[in-house]
């Protein structure tokens, strides 16, 4: 899956460890590798990105397929409440990352580290969220194997919330190594591209799920 590949994108261009001046106070003057375009790795990530999105494209024609059966077993599910609280903090997420990376454009290292560090917590935030949403799912006596409604909600919030985890690691990759390859820039402009991509794809999955309401 291309979100797993993600963090190990930081991780592979990365150079040492915080304690050899990588850490998050890093003032961003990295010079990059100057044989390698820094664009090529935004044009990597936007490739990455159409192959997820070719992934849950897949797993909306099979929903779409499987909920037009005729005489279906198909039955409706309400939706945890919690899921709106999940995408405004996911949203907020999205927002904070792009105030971030537009600190470190300015030179405002302190803000970039800052709003960098809470858009990290949100993501984690609305992890645990979906966490409680699968609960609240349990609790009502609805699994994967219920019925088919069910079983694609558990399939698209896990295969969604896969890929925020990939996320986050790239986002703490980012935040504790000093980039070699690429530049503090071009990281946080590749790894915010990933991110604001999740929060849009998130509200179309969300939307989906709520025709099931």
């Amino acid at each position: 899956m291309a979100a797993s590949h993600v963090a190990e994108l930081i991780e592979r261009h990365g150079g040492g460890a915080a304690g050899n001046g990588g850490d998050f106070g890093d003032s961003g003057e990295e010079s990059g590798n100057p044989g390698v375009p820094q664009r090529t790795y935004v044009t990597g990530m936007t490739i990455a990105v159409g192959g997820i999105l070719m992934f849950f494209m897949a797993l909306v024609s099979a929903w779409v397929v499987r909920r037009g059966f005729p005489n279906s077993d198909w039955q409706p599910i309400a939706m945890p409440r919690i899921l709106w609280l999940n995408t405004f903090i996911l949203l907020a997420s999205s927002a904070t990352i792009e105030r971030s990376r537009r600190s470190l454009v300015v030179g405002r290292h302190a803000d970039y580290r800052h709003w960098w560090g809470v858009a990290t917590i949100l993501g984690v935030f609305f992890l645990c969220g979906q966490l409680l949403a699968w609960r609240q799912m349990f609790a009502a006596g609805l699994f994967l194997v219920t019925n088919p409604s069910s079983s694609f909600f558990y399939v698209f919030t896990a295969a969604h919330g896969f890929h925020i985890l990939g996320g986050i690691a790239a986002l703490l990759a980012v935040a504790w190594r000093s980039p070699h390859r690429l530049t503090r820039e071009t990281a946080t402009k590749v790894v915010a591209l990933y991110w604001h991509f999740l929060a849009a794809l998130w509200l179309a999955i969300f939307a989906l799920l709520l025709l099931e309401g």
